[in-house]
Formats: C-alpha cells, structure tokens, sequence
C-alpha cells in the first residue's frame, strides 16, 4: 500500500513566456544561439537542461568549425545507440541555417546491428579508421567505439578534427576512467577541438569529471533549468514528488500509474532490494493492472493492452531483452522520426537501464521510477524525458515509488542510508531548479536591469533586487566577501551548484545535519562546506576559497527558505483556483523578509532542516524513530563485544517491560540499551560474529 497522496518535494510554476521555443532568423533557440556565440572556442562546455536542444546547437556549432575554421571533420560520441538518433539528418536550412546537418549512413555507426558494446567490435574500429580516411564530414559512434577506436588508432590520428563528446557526466578525471584519460590526452596534445555537451555536470560520485585545470581550458555555456521551463510555451508546472509504500511495489504502482498520461515506467534493477528479480514477471504484471493483454503490433512491436473503457493502450517494452528482434523492432518505432510529432504513437514505455539520458519523447507527462536512486545524474535525465514542452501538455510529473524503511528488516540501516541519498539529490534538484541568486556585499549602487521593489533601490539600507525575465535575484549580504580571481568568479556565477552537490552527497555531513541536533550549524556551514571547497579548488586563494564557500552557503539557505514556503503555500486538494505560488513569488516574499542577512546569520542555518521537514511530513513517528536509531548506530563507539552485552540486555529489558529500549527514552540507560541492539544487528550483518 502507499501513502494517501503523494509527498510534494517540489511544485514549479512555470511563467509560459514562449522565449524557450523562439528562434531567431538562423532557426536557434535561446540556448543553441548562446552556444553558437561561442563557437570559436577550441574547447567548450554546454552546460544545459534536457529538451533544450544541444543536440542541434552542436550540429549549428560543427558545421562553422567544418566550414569556416579549417577542421578536416566531426566525431559525435554519445553514451548508447538509442541517442545516436538525436544527430540524424536535419535540414537546418529550412529554418534559416546557411547549411543542412547531414550525416551518411554508413558513418552513423549507432545505427549498426549490435548491442551496446562494452567490448572491442573489430568492425566499428576499423569503420572509424576509414572514416577517418575518407573525405566525408560526419561521424556518429558511441562512447564505447570511440574508446577503442582510440586505443587502437592513437591519439595522433584524430588531428584537425571536432570531437564532440554529449552526456559529458560519463567522463571522469579517475585513473579508472578510459574515455577521461583520453581526453585529458586530447587536451594535452592540444591538436584537436573539443565540445562537451551535458544536461547535468554532476557525476554522483566523489570523481570530478574533469581536473581543475583541464577544466579552466574550456569556455563555459550555461542555460539554466529556470530559465529553460519558464520560457516554455505549454507547460505550465512541473511536479516532483514521493509516493512511499509498504510490501511489494507492483501492489503499490495502481496508486501512482494513470493510464491516462503518457507515463515512462522505470522499474528497479534487478540488483535492487525492491526488485522480485524477475523482471519480465514484474512487467507482466504492470499490464495486467492497466488491462487485458491483446497481443502486439505486428510493425511496431508494441504490446496492446485493453482498457475497461474499450481504448487500447500502446506499451513499449524496453525491459525484455530475451528477443533481440522484437527489442530491435520497438526501439526502431520509439525513434521513429515519423511519428516523432505523434502524440497517440505510443501511451507507456516501461524501461529499465534505457529511456534516460538522451531519450527524446515529447509528449511524456509523467516520469514513474520504481526505487531508490543514489545518483543526482540520473534523478535530473530521467525528471528531462517529462520536461519536453508539446501542445496540450500543462503539468509535467516525476513521481518516485520507493519503499518505507521496515523495522522488521534487518537492512534497514542501508534503506535508511538510501533514503538519505534520495533527499539529498531532491535537496539539489531545488537548487538546479531555483533561479539563479548573484550575491554582493552592501553597497550603494543598485546592478542594472534588476527591480528594487515599489520604493527603488536604497543606499545605506539592505537590498533585494529581481531581474523575472532572466529569472535572476539579487541579494546584498553584510560581511560578504567577493571573489577577487576571474576563476573565483566564474565558479561564483557558474559552479555553485556543483559545490552544493559535493556538500548534499557527502553521508556524513547528510546524517548530522539531518538527525544530530547537537551539531552545530557552523560545523557543517563552515568546516564541512570550507572542506568541499579547498579540495574541488586548491589553487584558489584562501579568500577566494572563503568567497565560494560564503556563496555557495548563501544559495543553499535561500532555495531551502524557498522550498519550505512553497511546501507551506502548497494546496490540500489542487485545483487551478488554488495553484501553488510560483517558486518565483515564493523567493520574492522570502527576499522581502532578509533585508538584514548577514553572514553570521548565514552560517548559523542548519541547510538541512528542510529536508528533515520532507522526512517528516513523508514518514510517521515511529519510522523517524528508527532512523534516529540507524544513524546513531552508525555514529556510536560501540565494540562489537560490548554491543552483544547490550543487546542480550535489551532482550532482558522486553521481556521485562513488554517493549523495546528506545534510542529518544529519557533514562540514558535505556538509550544505551537501544543503541547497543541497533548496534549488534549491524555489526551482525556485517558478519562480524561467527
């Protein structure tokens, strides 16, 4: 079963201004003319949501450096097959472009037979050789080829051409990184161009995905996700939100699955604590809920499902790999460029590793993923395959399935841990979707464009300033202290969010922010945050560094004060009379309410008490009951001797009083007690008793 309703984490509101879709007289979009700006650079980082078109604003961007900048051709390298057709043909010209984005057959190497290779397929090499050695422009291979193609052909023999390298997330700076080491070849060298395209510079893990100084080689594009969803023409909101259930999920998925919205499915792994492991049993059952099976279409490969109403539901199951044609068949069909514009193409698609990054279904309304998920990357692509804007399409919805941590369960300290890997990216997704705040000390000159209120800007006085059609505020903060270096800067505009990622996703700093009162804030705020910074950027001064960490602590604390007014202002029972205030008002009021702000108060918030007002309000007492336990648990200096003593004590004590020691009871001897039990039953699974 589930929880009545689902958990709002985040209501957006979108302002529908159009700007996202409007192009100019060369057929680019806000985004893709940013980019296209740029193009002369030889290395260029496009940092921007999905649905807002890299995929055309690289094809803008290697057509110039073919044409007007002297490169012999272009290598597209992307993560798997299915997003190799994101760079099929496009007559740009058509829009106003002085060239069309032509790619000839045999060199769209995504579209040869084969799985995803994660091993040497001599022929895709060899075809990338003889590209290579050819007069054609174009080329389009995956990640996988790309690698081995350069392990066998040299770094040398990519001279004089554009590698263009999209879900740049996949990259790493760690040793372990094959795809990282060559580029950072590549950019030794320094005898090739380079474009990296990503929807999410965040790889989830403690692996910067480039060093601090290959970075600094790139000039950076950034289009943020405010500024993407609030120049839409169509969608109105975007929803993010948790159902949490108990049992099985396939008992629990009725409540959050609605045949009436184009839904992508995504199920657990089979590695996952929530999968049955039978993952072909676990879609069966999905279309059994939705309706009688009957049959599937014979061109497209999608299963036919019968309503109670009479309509037939379309399903693509991408799960079933046991019959590569019929697999083949229904990818073939999702990528379709026919029926691209199709909203009746297809209703569901049920996935389970596929239909992420990269996977460009328009009319998706409603992104349905079943479990836990640790990465911050993939909570963002699998939230873009909902965000593309369409005609008809006002509410995009990410709903997350997981399951309530059981008290029964002897691996409730890993649920518990799961669960705080899941705030901790829906903490950053706030952040990524929040405006973006430009922060300077008191000063007595008001930043142009930017609007002060009814009474203007106020020298001598705190001010607050709103720029809604960039979606950018303004805050001036006493003691604040500016970056001096043009890098601090750049990571002060720019990176802020990659420093809060660090900050969110590291456990212990997670664990005591949210459950040790004791803690104080300026441990997290100051020691913790300054810890983040030093590392990511060592060759900044230490005030440059104490500027990062002041700002980045800044924005945390803003965008939670925003998030919990919108959580206050949310509607019981929905219904357009009663919509959420816009994130935009939400930070304005709040703006009117820090004209003081300074940095001791700054660093006196506690940034997670929020999120433990998620926890909360998605969890009853007794489950924050068994939290609180697990995490001290985890804190206490307990030996595995000691917590055995403890734990035939606290059996003594049930049976004595008809109940277990409770880790909040005020006697300190019971919380002993508690903690000592909690403490066996881990070093127990961790096999530590013989």
């Amino acid at each position: 079963m589930t929880t009545s309703k689902p958990i709002p984490a985040v209501s957006f509101q979108t302002a529908r201004t159009g700007v996202s879709s409007k192009a100019n007289a060369l057929g680019m979009r806000v985004m893709q003319e940013r980019a296209y700006n740029k193009r002369g650079e030889q290395y260029l980082l496009i940092k921007s949501p999905p649905a807002s078109g890299k995929s055309r604003a690289l094809m803008f961007i290697a057509l110039d450096k073919l044409h007007n900048q002297g490169l012999r051709q272009a290598i597209i390298v992307v993560p798997e097959k299915s997003i190799g057709g994101s760079f099929a043909d496009e007559p740009l010209s058509k829009y106003g472009f002085w060239a069309d984005w032509e790619v000839k057959p045999q060199w769209n190497l995504c579209n040869a037979p084969g799985a995803d290779e994660e091993r040497v397929d001599p022929s895709k090499t060899k075809a990338v050789g003889q590209f290579l050695a050819s007069d054609d422009r174009v080329l389009v291979c995956t990640h996988a080829t790309f690698r081995f193609a350069v392990d066998a052909l040299g770094i040398e023999a990519f001279d004089d051409r554009l590698i263009a390298v999209d879900e740049f997330h996949h990259v790493s700076a760690s040793p372990d990184n094959r795809l990282g080491a060559q580029l950072a070849a590549f950019i030794e060298r320094d005898k090739v161009h380079i474009v990296a395209m990503t929807g999410s510079y965040f790889r989830g893990d403690a692996a910067p995905v480039l060093t601090p100084e290959d970075e600094g080689r790139f000039e950076t594009v950034s289009y943020t996700y405010y500024e993407q969803l609030n120049g839409y023409e169509y969608l109105k909101a975007l929803n993010i939100g948790y159902f949490f259930y108990t049992g099985r999920y396939l008992d629990a998925i009725e409540h959050c699955l609605d045949p009436a919205r184009k839904t992508i499915v995504h199920i657990p792994s089979v590695n996952a604590r929530e999968s049955t492991k039978d993952k072909v049993t676990e879609v069966n059952e999905i279309l059994h809920y939705l309706g009688k099976w009957t049959g599937a279409d014979s061109v497209t490969g999608f299963e036919l499902v019968a309503m109670p109403d009479g309509r037939i539901l379309k399903i693509a199951d991408l799960v079933d790999d046991s019959d590569p044609a019929r697999r083949a068949k229904v990818i073939a069909a999702l990528k379709d460029p026919v029926h691209k514009n199709n909203r009746d193409h297809v209703d569901i698609i049920i996935a389970l590793g596929m239909a992420k990054e990269g996977f460009d279904w328009i009319w998706c309304e409603h992104a349905l993923t079943v479990g836990y998920r640790s990465s911050l990357t993939e909570i963002i692509q699998i939230i873009g395959r909902a965000t593309r804007d369409a005609p008809g399409k006002e509410v995009a919805t990410f709903t997350n399935l997981i399951a309530e941590p059981d008290a029964s369960e002897a691996a409730v300290a890993e649920a518990i841990n799961d669960t705080l890997k899941a705030i901790a990216a829906s903490l950053l997704m706030e952040q990524v979707l929040a405006p973006r705040f430009t922060f300077t000390p008191k000063r007595d000159k008001p930043l142009d464009d930017f609007d002060y209120g009814p009474d203007g800007y106020q020298p001598g006085r705190t001010n607050v300033g709103v720029n809604e059609e960039r979606g950018q505020f303004h805050f001036e903060i006493a003691g604040l202290v500016e970056p001096k270096s043009p890098e601090a800067t750049r990571i002060v505009q720019e990176d802020l969010n990659e420093v809060i990622a660090a900050f969110v996703q590291t456990k212990s700093v997670a664990e005591r922010g949210l459950f040790d009162e004791e803690t104080p804030a300026q441990e997290l705020t100051q020691v913790a945050m300054g810890k983040i910074v030093r590392d990511r950027y060592p060759e900044l001064t230490p005030e440059d560094q104490e500027s990062v960490r002041q700002h980045a602590i800044a924005a945390l604390n803003l965008t939670q004060k925003a998030k919990g007014l919108a959580m206050d202002l949310a509607p019981a029972g929905g219904g357009e009379e009663r919509a959420n205030t816009a994130l935009l008002d939400g930070v304005r009021q709040f703006a009117m309410d820090v004209r003081e702000l300074d940095i001791d108060m700054i660093d006196s918030i506690n940034p997670w008490q929020s999120a433990y007002t998620v926890l909360a309000k998605s969890m009853n007492e007794g489950t924050l009951k068994q939290v609180q336990a697990a995490i001290s648990a985890k804190r206490t200096k307990i030996t595995p001797e000691d917590a055995k003593d403890l734990a035939a004590r606290a059996v003594r004590f049930k049976r004595e009083r008809g109940r277990l020691p409770s880790i909040t009871a005020s006697d300190a001897w019971e919380q002993r007690l508690a903690e000592g039990a909690a403490a066996f039953m881990r070093f127990k699974e961790e096999g530590r008793y013989v």
